[in-house]
């Protein structure tokens, strides 16, 4: 790659750890530089988790010296997490990416709704450390996130959020620090999947994950300085261009203005 594609992986690194910190679905921009650079669909999504694994690092060591990560809660919640997301790695190729797309779309202006109409229950949670066993749901709900996530990596930190604040109860700071650990682990055994199946270009994942790595950083020390209130702006922001995206919008508007 020229230099002007290097800045452009680098940039869209930035970007992608900015807002994955922050809220989810970074990778709706990484994923199509990654095409855009020549990759195939499969590999930019198996190329792709090289960036949020070394993203996820860098913020949770920040996250953990900002005293807001409960390591051992996030540490146990990945483990269903780990299993779906070994599912959905090795099952990716099988499935029809389009209509997954939009049916996670319509989720997520569901999700919209509820973080919009509810905003007490994403700033309120009282959960600081995760003490008691998990119970079937919040298993289960790691475990379809870890699925998904396997299978996709785009929109899964928006999905996980909801899950460790409506699921496990705690509050939007808490969560985001937990989120980027669980990411880590699972992502570290979709990667080995994808690698397995020689779906992974490790020098544009590494080059990318520089660009991840320095937003991440600064992300995850303005999410502890501004708050949750701040967080769940922007997490609504996030799941609304996320929807868009997924249910084809951007396609929509840009036939109408070609």
């Amino acid at each position: 790659m020229n230099w002007v594609l290097c800045l452009l992986t680098i940039g869209a690194g930035f970007l992608a750890g900015v807002i994955n910190t922050l809220a989810g679905s970074g990778s709706l921009i990484t994923l199509p530089v990654l095409i855009f650079l020549g990759l195939p669909a499969t590999v930019a999504n198996g190329t792709n988790r090289i960036g949020v694994i070394m993203q996820n690092a860098v913020a949770g060591l920040s996250f953990r010296r900002s005293g807001v990560l409960d390591l051992r809660g996030a540490a146990i919640l990945s483990l269903p997490a780990i299993l779906g997301s070994l599912l959905g790695a090795q099952i990716a190729v099988n499935l029809n990416e389009e209509l997954m797309q939009r049916t996670i779309g319509v989720v997520m202006l569901a999700m919209l709704v509820v973080v919009w109409l509810r905003p007490q229950r994403w700033l309120e949670g009282e959960l600081k450390v995760l003490s008691e066993r998990l119970n079937l749901k919040q298993i289960l709900i790691m475990f379809v996130i870890g699925v998904y996530g396997g299978f996709i990596q785009a929109g899964v930190g928006i999905f996980l959020l909801a899950g460790l604040v409506l699921g496990v109860g705690y509050d939007l700071v808490r969560a985001n620090a937990v989120k980027i650990v669980v990411i880590l682990i699972f992502t570290l055994f979709a990667l080995l999947i994808f690698s397995r199946n020689d779906q992974v270009d490790w020098g544009i994942g590494f080059l990318l994950s520089i660009g991840n790595m320095l937003g991440a950083w600064w992300a995850a020390r303005l999410a502890v300085n501004k708050g949750a209130a701040w967080v769940r702006q922007l997490l609504i922001v996030a799941i609304a261009l996320s929807a868009a995206y997924l249910l084809g919008l951007f396609d929509l508007l840009a036939n109408l203005f070609a």
